[in-house]
């Protein structure tokens, strides 16, 4: 009997190494892993409502579930990006056919410029469109040679990303049909209190539906006007423009700025005068305002958090995880509050 702490404490140890094992094997497959477990959150409600319908049916309820994301949300994602891909190569054939000329529109911009700006661009070599040019080829043989050697894996590329997606829509499957049951396991083996595990699980779920939910509408409005008023003005490749602004606006506060600023600059400085100042008007009172009314609303609001915190979590995530990182930071910043609050009231209390 008098062994039983140190088996224990054995078991506890084997218990963390056994963990971490498990998890490096998982880490290759971490997004496809996390992906399905947000998506299996937000669809969860409409899963219970499925489940109701059909008598408790849990497997046939999450089939239908999965195959409303597939028609719903997947398939739609794909022709949008299989559209956005083929205008990216007419982009690109216009640029090489001279039809679009960088070059041209950089000199435009260079001699509208105040002399002593043009005298700075001179000193890093940016003034003269020739040396410009000189330097953007050598650039551009060292990609293209970048580029060859990656697509010599292209295919090992295709294959992951499939095997990826498949295992999402596996995991998915699952998780939508036995969600519920592993959560209150979970639950069950996390050694807190009930009450401050089930405030953990809410609020976890609470800043996931809110961010991704938040977010992706915030990203939808904010490049379908972005889109409107670069087809309006005439501008090459719109739909091209509006999936960088709504990927752009992923950050918080700045994002499509990043993508129609520069475009209104340039149309000042080329004597596009109401262009320009049409665009920037349009930029700053109707896209800037979509970020600033219905970010606070849709994900501060609900995640309970300020929203520098959601600014900074968002950013830290994306330079840490990727894209995955928008959802990422704020749930880490969420929990990070949630378990402090707890603490603080936890320290509060009067002992016993």
């Amino acid at each position: 009997m008098s062994f039983r702490p140190l088996h224990h404490q054995v078991f506890l140890l084997l218990l963390i190494v056994v963990s971490l094992a498990f998890g490096a094997i998982l880490l290759p497959f971490y997004g496809a892993i996390f992906w399905a477990l947000v998506v299996a959150i937000l669809f969860a409600p409409l899963q219970r409502r499925i489940c109701k319908l059909l008598r408790n049916h849990r497997g046939f309820s999450a089939l239908i579930s999965l195959l409303l994301f597939l028609f719903v949300v997947l398939i739609p994602l794909a022709l949008v990006t299989l559209s956005l891909v083929q205008e990216g190569a007419y982009f690109y054939e216009k640029s090489l056919s001279g039809q679009i000329d960088f070059g041209a529109y950089f000199q435009q911009i260079v001699n509208s410029l105040p002399q002593w700006m043009s005298g700075l661009l001179s000193r890093f070599g940016l003034g003269d469109i020739s040396t410009l040019k000189t330097t953007l080829s050598d650039v551009a043989t060292q990609g293209s040679q970048f580029i060859a050697t990656k697509l010599l894996n292209i295919g090992q590329i295709t294959a992951g990303f499939m095997i990826s997606i498949g295992l999402m829509l596996y995991m998915l499957f699952f998780l939508l049909r036995d969600g519920e049951l592993l959560a209150d396991k979970i639950r069950h083996v996390i050694p807190l209190d009930e009450g401050h595990t089930s405030e953990l699980f809410s609020k976890f779920v609470t800043v996931i539906r809110a961010t991704v939910k938040g977010n992706i509408t915030v990203a939808a409005v904010q490049g379908s006007l972005g889109g409107l008023m670069f087809w309006f003005l005439g501008i090459q490749g719109p739909l091209l423009w509006a999936v960088l602004m709504a990927v752009m606006s992923l950050l918080p506060a700045v994002g499509a700025g990043l993508i129609w600023a520069p475009v209104a600059f340039y149309f000042l400085l080329t004597g596009a005068i109401w262009q320009g100042v049409t665009l920037t008007v349009y930029g700053v009172f109707v896209i800037g305002l979509v970020d600033n009314i219905l970010r606070p609303i849709l994900v501060g609001k609900e995640t309970q958090m300020p929203d520098y915190v959601v600014l900074l979590s968002t950013l830290g995530g994306i330079s840490v995880f990727g894209l995955n990182g928008f959802v990422i930071g704020p749930v880490i910043a969420a929990m990070f509050i949630a378990c402090w609050e707890l603490f603080y009231k936890g320290k509060q209390m009067p002992e016993k």
